[in-house]
């Protein structure tokens, strides 16, 4: 007799198919956990019930498959199922088996019940249009079918099956122009579909495979044969103790499961107990993906549940500036919610997330100190993103990351630490300099640097656009705060060259208002004593550098945010005499040689000549006169 779901649960299941499970292919991974609870249920029975025995080496799970018939059949020889139980688990969604089992339970460390909610056998509807599931308890002689086409209603009767557990026979829906419902009777698919989702459950998924062997080496004869072949991998190699596990294990897992072609650059493995237990293995990659730096690039960590993949990418476990993390982790104390494919905001989400986010900090900072030359590795593939962690989010998580960025150091001509630069500063040194620029050498040549590395100051060398905003957001480090040497208030002049300032400054007053009257993009236009050797320089006052501006700029929107910028001309350079000159007797040449001094100082600075023409015209005309 056909029975009726109740009308809730009629909701439910085609809500379920229709909404609930975006993906069709985890269908086959919610019978296996199923298969995967049963056995467990039957295994702990035995140790508790002496008229039960199992051969623990005979519990597995069988997938069968039928072109013809268009019938994919999933079994295992666990517990089995009584006419009640297939009447409360089948017959009302939502009502768990392995739940109700699992709170009858005291704790025990070795049984892990994956199947918390009744609804994951549900999801085979979203393939099939008829389902039976053949079952025998171990401890009736009875065995019972299940066999329903959807929301219409479900009946049971009994049925002759000799075996205890249960047999799912999935009666495939027919193939429509945009869903191919045959590719789940594929081999390969199947194959592909249980070594992704659940290649560690911990029985053996087994399944006829055909075979393509060399019967006749000379004609080169091939014949296809059968043979039944263990599909999963059942132990994780997250869960293997690290004695025995090689370094070639690691580098072939990373290799194969993350479609990288190069070895990790390193290695965390780690399990965890307590208020929340975990197993984790994560990698630290030798170079960045293609896609790394484009929005294309998806973060995350794979997350299993009890050895059953869950989430491909959880980004929930890393943040963003340890986005080049790969890796997985494996918890028995995640809350799923019905469809097993979103995380609830769970509290052991965020603790797992956490304490992953202090592991790898540790083992980069063990890096950094024990392994310079690999952290260097790192650093060049990754530094980036460090030092976008240090200013996003307003600089939250500066602290945490401070101590692994590297900047350019002048005097070590290398990467360095700012614990390093602090250890080598002079005595009298009270500020961290720092200069930017478009490259290393482009920055070496600024005419700003000359006078700092006369003084014997270390300078940190800024060449990617991140570095400023990363500076900015740190403000200071032990105290001793971050100076721009761009910025005209950088003051390393004696007593008597400052004087000689002032005074040239008041005395050519007039001279240097009219250069600012024919560049009117500038602030300020001063004769300097710190440039030694060059005749210009661009300086800049305020919070925003050229370096800053520059970025803005490039900004798809354009940002109209501009740097405050000073003219500075070398006093003691000849130029300087041949202005005063020109300002007295040649207006007209003056005007000339205001423009192309400035345009040299934005070429210097690395900013663009608003009219190269024009310039190109005026060097012309001084040259030949």
């Amino acid at each position: 007799m056909k029975k009726q779901f109740k009308s809730e649960s009629k909701r439910l299941l085609d809500l379920m198919i229709h909404s609930i499970y975006t993906n069709k292919d985890i269908f086959l991974r919610e019978l296996i956990s199923n298969c995967s609870d049963a056995i467990d249920k039957l295994y702990y029975k035995s140790l508790t019930d002496p008229k039960i025995k199992v051969d623990r080496e005979k519990l597995e799970i069988r997938i069968e498959r039928d072109e013809d018939k268009r019938t994919l059949t999933i079994i295992d020889n666990g517990i089995g199922m009584s006419h009640e139980e297939l009447e409360h688990n089948l017959g009302t969604i939502a009502k768990s088996g392995s739940l109700a089992f699992k709170e009858g339970l005291e704790k025990q460390k070795d049984i892990d019940i994956i199947g918390q909610f009744g609804v994951g056998f549900y999801s085979a509807f979203m393939v099939s249009k008829k389902i039976e599931v053949i079952s025998k308890t171990v401890e009736q002689d009875e065995a019972y079918s299940w066999i329903s086409t959807g929301a219409d209603g479900y009946r049971i009767e009994k049925c002759d099956y000799d075996q205890v557990g249960t047999k799912i026979i999935l009666h495939l829906k027919d193939d429509i122009d945009d869903e191919s419902y045959s590719e789940y009777l594929d081999e390969y698919t199947l194959k592909t579909l249980i070594k992704k989702y659940s290649d560690y459950i911990r029985y053996p998924i087994k399944m006829e495979v055909t075979k393509h062997e060399l019967v006749d080496e000379k004609e080169k004869k091939y014949e296809d044969k059968k043979e039944i072949e263990t599909i999963n991998t059942m132990i994780p190699l997250w869960k293997k103790k690290k004695k025995d596990v090689s370094e070639e294990d690691y580098d072939h897992f990373y290799m194969d499961q993350f479609n990288d072609y190069e070895k990790p650059l390193k290695v965390i493995s780690s399990s965890v107990e307590g208020a929340t237990t975990y197993h984790s293995l994560l990698f630290i990659p030798s170079h960045a993906p293609y896609d790394y730096y484009t929005k294309e690039y998806e973060k995350g960590l794979s997350l299993y549940a009890s050895g059953v993949l869950i989430m491909d990418k959880c980004s929930d476990l890393l943040p963003d500036y340890f986005s080049f993390v790969k890796g997985v982790v494996d918890s028995e104390d995640l809350s799923l919610n019905i469809s097993r494919e979103i995380l609830q905001k769970s509290n052991s989400l965020k603790v797992i997330a956490k304490s992953i986010e202090s592991k790898i900090i540790k083992e980069l900072t063990s890096m950094l100190k024990d392994d310079r030359e690999k952290y260097d590795e790192f650093f060049k593939a990754f530094g980036t993103q460090l030092k976008y962690g240090v200013y996003n989010n307003y600089g939250m998580d500066k602290d945490k990351l401070k101590d692994l960025i590297l900047f350019y150091s002048s005097h070590e001509a290398k990467n360095i630490t700012l614990q390093e630069y602090i250890q080598n500063m002079k005595e009298n040194q009270e500020v961290i300099y720092y200069a930017s620029g478009e490259s290393i050498d482009k920055i070496d040549k600024l005419p700003q640097v000359e006078q700092i590395k006369e003084k014997e100051y270390d300078i940190l060398y800024l060449s990617e656009y991140v570095d400023e905003f990363a500076i900015g957001a740190l403000q200071e480090y032990e105290k001793k705060k971050f100076v721009n040497i761009c910025r005209d208030s950088v003051d390393l002049l004696s007593d008597e060259e400052k004087d000689q300032d002032k005074k040239a400054n008041e005395e050519n007053q007039d001279l240097l208002t009219k250069m600012k009257e024919v560049l009117s993009d500038v602030s300020e236009v001063k004769f300097t004593n710190r440039l030694k050797s060059h005749p210009v320089c661009l300086s800049v006052k305020g919070d925003v550098s050229i370096e800053m501006q520059k970025v803005f700029e490039a900004m798809p929107n354009n940002i109209p945010i501009k740097a405050e910028t000073v003219l500075e001309i070398n006093e003691n350079h000849p130029i300087c005499d041949k202005l005063k000159d020109l300002y007295q007797n040649d207006q007209d040449t003056f005007e000339k040689y205001a423009k192309i001094l400035y345009s040299e100082a934005r070429m210097i600075a690395g900013l663009s000549v608003e009219d190269p023409t024009e310039i190109s015209n005026l060097i012309c005309d001084v040259i030949a006169k």
